[in-house]
C-alpha cells in the first residue's frame, strides 16, 4: 500500500489524526506501507512518525520516500537509513533558486504575506511554496484553485532549466529535481527493491489528475485510488481491513544495503 501524504493521509503540513494513526498501525500489521511525498524527511517525522507508536517490527514494514521519491529510507539498526538519495549539485540548486525567484516575481506570484520560507532547499529537491511552507490550509486552497498560477511558473522554470525536472507539487508549490525523477521513479525503485510487479501495489493519492504530482504513478500502470481528503483515505483503509484486504500479503524482504 503506497500513499501520498498531504491531503491524502493528513491536511497539508498537518499531523495525522489519531484515526489515521490507528489505520496505519493496523495496516502495518499485515502489509508493507510506503509514503511518497514532495515533503522532506523532517516533514515525515513531524506529520507521521511522531504520531505512530512503532515497534521495530512494524517500522521495518514502513518505507519512506520523501521529496517525490528522490530519497528512500528504511528502518535498520534502530534508525532510518538511506537506501538511496539523489541529491542535486550545489550549482544546480543555486540556479533553480534564482530561476524560481525571478519567475515568481516577473509573473506577479511573489506574495507579500507568507508563512515561512517561500523557497526551500531539500537536498534532492528544491521547492517553491507561494505562501510559505507553513501557510494555513484555507489560504493555500484559495491561492490557485484552477492550477493556472502553478502552470505558468512551471512553464517559465522548465524553459530555463532544461536539464532538470520541473513539475507542479502541492496546491501552491513547484518542485524541481534531477531530470527524469518523479514519483514514478520512486515507485520503480520501490518495486525493484521489493521484487514486486505493478499489480502488487495499490496507490492512494489526491493528485492523480493529469499534471498532478501523483499522475506519473497512475501513468506507469499502478492500480490507484483517487481521494480529495484524508477522511476518504481512512474510510478506504478501514473498508479494506474489514473485508480482509484484497492486496496480496507480502513476505518481509531482507534489509536493504545502505549506500
Amino acid at each position: 500500500m503506497v500513499f501520498d501524504l498531504d491531503d491524502t493521509l493528513a491536511l497539508s503540513k498537518a499531523k495525522i489524526t489519531p484515526r489515521m494513526a490507528q489505520c496505519l498501525m493496523r495496516l502495518l500489521t499485515v502489509k508493507h506501507v510506503c509514503i511518497i511525498s514532495g515533503g522532506r524527511y523532517e516533514q515525515f517525522q513531524t506529520q507521521v512518525l511522531d504520531e505512530l507508536p512503532l515497534t521495530a517490527e512494524l517500522a521495518s514494514r514502513l518505507h519512506l520516500m520523501p521529496t517525490c521519491g528522490t530519497r528512500y529510507l528504511r528502518w535498520e539498526s534502530n534508525g532510518w537509513r538511506d537506501v538511496y538519495c539523489e541529491n542535486l549539485a550545489d550549482d544546480e540548486k543555486a540556479l533553480v533558486i534564482e530561476v524560481l525567484t525571478e519567475g515568481a516575481k516577473s509573473l506577479g506570484l511573489w506574495a507579500d504575506q507568507t508563512w515561512g520560507d517561500i523557497i526551500e532547499d531539500r537536498g534532492s529537491q528544491v521547492t517553491f511554496s507561494a505562501l510559505g511552507q507553513q501557510a494555513p490550509h484555507q489560504a493555500k486552497a484559495a491561492w490557485d484553485p484552477d492550477g493556472s498560477r502553478r502552470k505558468a511558473l512551471r512553464e517559465y522554470a522548465a524553459i530555463r532549466l532544461p536539464g532538470l525536472e520541473v513539475r507542479s507539487g502541492g496546491s501552491t508549490s513547484i518542485d524541481v529535481t534531477k531530470k527524469g525523477i518523479d514519483k514514478a521513479y520512486g515507485m520503480r525503485r520501490l518495486l525493484e527493491h521489493l521484487a514486486l510487479q505493478v499489480d502488487d501495489v495499490l496507490f492512494i493519492g489526491d493528485r492523480l489528475d493529469e499534471g498532478g504530482n501523483d499522475y506519473p504513478v497512475r501513468q506507469m500502470g499502478v492500480p490507484c485510488v483517487a481521494v480529495t481528503r484524508w477522511e476518504q483515505t481512512a474510510d478506504h483503509i478501514e473498508a479494506m481491513l474489514g473485508q480482509g484486504l484484497d492486496v496480496p500479503t507480502l513476505p518481509m524482504p531482507a534489509p536493504a544495503k545502505i549506500r
